[in-house]
């Protein structure tokens, strides 16, 4: 299927005008790769068959590696349960406090994956009533940053606290003028600065034109967050802001239950779920 730029083979990453990012299930997920390191059976192959040539001869002086440029990366977790919680938030005939509560489960299980190999942890030894055993924690010194994008966002994050350990919320909140389709603030309680190493977890269930979150990103950066260590939660994506974020934070990572091909001429994602902040809250 390929539209608005965006070609989505099953299996494979996903190519988002040049650049390619990777959409990797999570059950045969591998760390994150680039696609320079990617090569087709036909590339290793013949990459064999050099190798068996050129088996009897000495080996060339090895070489340093190159560091991998880095990339947006782009999970859409195969899992039954996010399909059948996004199946009834789709469902034009979901009332409020069912569509909350599916947002908010699809929410607790994005989170969930997003944090398979990405949460800090600490190892200690522990007695258990019969010895003494090794253990690991999630590292409560290094609670993660949560930043939810009001209103729809809040709903995203209402479960996590059943799911990470140990965090910290800041809300911001941002309407976008439905002519324009240009996001305003009105509420940010983001820290004055961020570490580096701060994990910071962005929660907004559609990501459409882009332009809301891109706004999120670049004031959580200004204040010295790091791209490579945030990870956004949504619903559902769509290529126009996929674009737009692959191509201003490389490093990013995206949780998505699913992406959808386009945008209607209003900006809103076509299937999508609608206004999820309306329907989350039974605004008319």
């Amino acid at each position: 299927m390929q539209a608005s730029g965006v070609t989505h083979l099953s299996g494979h990453p996903h190519i988002i005008g040049h650049l390619q990012v990777p959409l990797l299930p999570l059950s045969r997920r591998a760390p994150a790769w680039s696609c320079q390191q990617a090569h087709t059976r036909q590339q290793r192959r013949s990459a064999h068959t050099c190798q068996a040539a050129a088996s009897a001869s000495p080996p060339p002086p090895k070489r340093a590696p190159s560091p991998p440029k880095q990339q947006m990366l782009i999970y859409v977790p195969p899992h039954p349960l996010i399909q059948h919680w996004l199946a009834i938030a789709r469902n034009d005939m979901t009332p409020p406090p069912i569509f909350r509560a599916a947002l908010a489960e699809l929410g607790r299980i994005l989170v969930y994956e997003a944090g398979r190999d990405w949460l800090p942890t600490m190892q200690q030894q522990i007695n258990s009533p019969v010895g003494v055993a090794d253990a690991t924690f999630v590292d409560p010194t290094q609670p993660v940053k949560v930043v939810p994008i009001l209103r729809a966002g809040l709903v995203l994050v209402e479960q996590i606290s059943t799911v990470l350990p140990s965090q910290v919320t800041y809300h911001v909140g941002l309407v976008r003028n439905e002519e324009t389709l240009q996001a305003t603030s009105y509420l940010n309680k983001l820290p004055s600065s961020f570490s580096p190493e701060d994990r910071i977890l962005v929660a907004d269930p559609m990501l459409a034109t882009g332009g809301t979150v891109m706004n999120v990103l670049e004031d959580i950066v200004s204040r010295g967050g790091d791209q490579s260590n945030i990870t956004i939660v949504c619903v559902v994506a769509c290529p126009p802001a996929l674009k737009k974020l692959s191509e201003r934070f490389p490093g990013l990572r995206i949780f998505a239950a699913c992406i959808d091909a386009e945008l209607n001429d209003k900006g809103y994602i076509v299937p999508g779920l609608g206004d999820a902040g309306d329907r989350a809250y039974g605004t008319l």
